[in-house]
C-alpha cells in the first residue's frame, strides 16, 4: 500500500505539471498524433499506385497497420518514456531513483508520464476499428479472442523492445539512435506484409526478432488467409506466446543493466 501512494505522488506531480500549461499541452497531444497519422497516409499513398502490396489488398494491409499502430501506441503510452534513461545515466539523476525503497523502472516511467501521447492511442484504435470494418473476417470465438488480444500483444512486444533499446544505455550511453531502430523502425516493419521484404531482412526481423507476430501473421489468421511463406494457421495466434517470451529477455536485460550500472558521480 505504501508502494502504490508513492506512485500515485510521483504520478499526481507529474500531471499537475504538465497540465499547468494548458496550452503547450493540448499542443503537444495535437502533434503527437501525427507520427500515427502519418503511417496511415503511407498506406493510402502506397496504394493509389497499386491494388495489391505483397499479394494483400489495402483493407487487409491496413487491418496489419491496425493492430501495429493500436498495440505500439499503447507500449509508447505506459513504456516509450523509458527512452530517456540515457539522459538519465549521462546526467547521473539514476542514482537518486535507485536510492529509493522502489523499483527503478516504474519510477523512471511515472518520473516522465507522457499524457500527450494519450490521443494517439485513441487514434490507433480506431484505424484497428475502421480496419476491421472494411474487411469481411468470419468472426468465431477463435478470432474474437485474437482480436482482443493481438493489439495487447503487441503492446507487450513492444514495450519489451523499448526496455531492451533503452537498456542499451547501461553499456552504450550513446546507444540512442541503434535503440530507435528497433523501437520505431520495428513499428514501421510491422505495419506491413511481410511478403514485401527481402529473404535477409525478413528473416532477421520477422522471424529471428519475432516482429512477424506482432501483426502479420495475427491478420491472416483473423482474415483466414494461408500465409504465403509456409507458416501453419496456428501461427496466427502464437502473438501472445512470443510477447511473453519477448517481455522476459527484457526483464532479463533490464537486471543485468541495472547490476552492471556505474554512477557517473555528478
Amino acid at each position: 500500500m505504501g508502494e502504490l501512494r508513492a506512485y500515485a505522488a510521483l504520478a499526481g506531480a507529474q500531471i499537475r505539471s504538465v497540465v499547468s500549461y494548458r496550452t503547450s499541452f493540448l499542443v503537444e497531444v495535437l502533434s503527437n498524433v501525427g507520427s500515427t497519422v502519418f503511417d496511415v497516409l503511407t498506406v493510402l499513398v502506397l496504394f493509389r499506385a497499386t491494388d495489391t502490396l505483397g499479394g494483400f489488398t489495402f483493407a487487409e494491409a491496413l487491418l496489419m497497420t491496425g493492430i501495429t499502430a493500436a498495440g505500439f501506441a499503447v507500449a509508447d503510452f505506459t513504456i516509450g518514456s523509458i527512452d530517456r534513461l540515457k539522459t538519465h545515466v549521462r546526467a547521473g539523476t539514476l542514482d537518486a531513483v535507485l536510492v529509493r525503497p522502489l523499483p527503478a523502472l516504474p519510477q523512471l516511467l511515472l518520473m516522465d508520464l507522457p499524457l500527450r501521447k494519450a490521443l494517439r492511442v485513441v487514434f490507433g484504435f480506431v484505424v484497428l476499428g475502421v480496419a476491421i470494418s472494411l474487411n469481411t473476417i468470419d468472426w468465431t470465438p477463435a478470432r474474437l479472442v485474437l482480436i482482443t488480444v493481438a493489439p495487447l500483444s503487441c503492446a507487450v512486444f513492444m514495450s519489451a523492445i523499448f526496455v531492451i533499446s533503452a537498456s542499451l544505455a547501461f553499456w552504450w550511453v550513446d546507444s540512442g539512435e541503434l535503440g530507435s531502430a528497433f523501437t520505431y523502425g520495428g513499428r514501421d516493419f510491422a505495419s506491413y506484409p511481410i511478403t514485401v521484404y527481402g529473404p535477409v531482412f525478413r528473416n532477421l526481423f520477422a522471424y529471428t526478432l519475432g516482429f512477424a507476430f506482432v501483426a502479420y501473421q495475427p491478420a491472416l489468421a483473423l482474415l483466414g488467409r494461408p500465409d504465403p511463406l509456409g507458416l501453419p494457421a496456428w501461427a496466427g495466434f502464437a502473438s501472445p506466446l512470443v510477447a511473453l517470451a519477448a517481455a522476459t529477455v527484457a526483464a532479463t536485460v533490464w537486471r543485468v543493466g541495472l547490476r552492471h550500472y556505474r554512477s557517473t558521480g555528478s
